[in-house]
């Protein structure tokens, strides 16, 4: 069961992680990053946080999605509970260095 685990964590985050090419621009940074967020946290939860925004310091994309906040009916507010994913991209060479969901 422990290695059946580890292979699929292996293939999860091992192929999230492979090299893309250099990442020359945020719209690059967010296709990769909401690939490896899929792989994750699932494709309803990242469609949920789109429109995804990119910025690049030090050589690394961070890619970080948008809290929608709703009340009870559905309607938009100011009040959000919640948080959003995030990824983590090298900008050298395409690599998804981390991803996380805040809170």
């Amino acid at each position: 069961m422990k290695l059946a685990s580890a292979l699929v964590f292996m293939l999860v985050f091992g192929a999230a992680a492979a090299p893309q090419g250099k990442v020359s621009d945020s719209e690059a940074a967010v296709k990769i990053a909401e690939k490896a967020l899929i792989r994750v946290y699932g494709k309803r939860q990242i469609e949920s946080e789109r429109r995804f925004k990119a910025k690049l310091e030090d050589g690394v994309w961070t890619v970080y999605g948008t809290l929608h906040c709703k009340d009870q009916d559905g309607n938009p507010t100011d009040i959000c509970v919640g948080g959003v994913a995030v990824a983590r991209i090298s900008e050298k060479d395409g690599r998804v260095l981390s991803t996380m969901h805040t809170k």
